[in-house]
């Protein structure tokens, strides 16, 4: 199930305990980010063991507009991650919502 980014604002700032990854490019982190966790897609292949104790909690994966991201959840859930969100139009849909600001 996807979420849009005034849903993922309300979960940052409730403080709701979850696996937050953009998986951007790092200079594209480096413009601008809202906190995640830098796992750029064409590391996750590789890196995902890192994730393991997640695949029955939640995740939620971003990215520029929502492709990466969009596969960045469905090869995460096609390799056992149980709950794995995509922010939907990622960091452009949350600059058109909320601006350049962090949460």
């Amino acid at each position: 199930m996807d979420l849009t980014v005034q849903e993922l604002k309300q979960k940052i700032q409730s403080g709701e305990k979850f696996l937050f990854l953009d998986v951007r490019e790092p200079w594209e982190y480096e413009e601008f980010n809202i906190g995640a966790t830098l796992m750029p897609l064409g590391e996750l292949i590789n890196r995902m063991w890192e994730f393991d104790e997640f695949k029955d909690r939640e995740i939620v994966v971003h990215c520029k507009s929502g492709g990466r991201s969009g596969m960045a959840q469905q090869f995460l859930q096609s390799n056992g991650f149980n709950h794995v969100r995509n922010v939907i139009g990622g960091i452009s849909a949350w600059k058109d919502a909320f601006g350049a600001t962090q949460p």
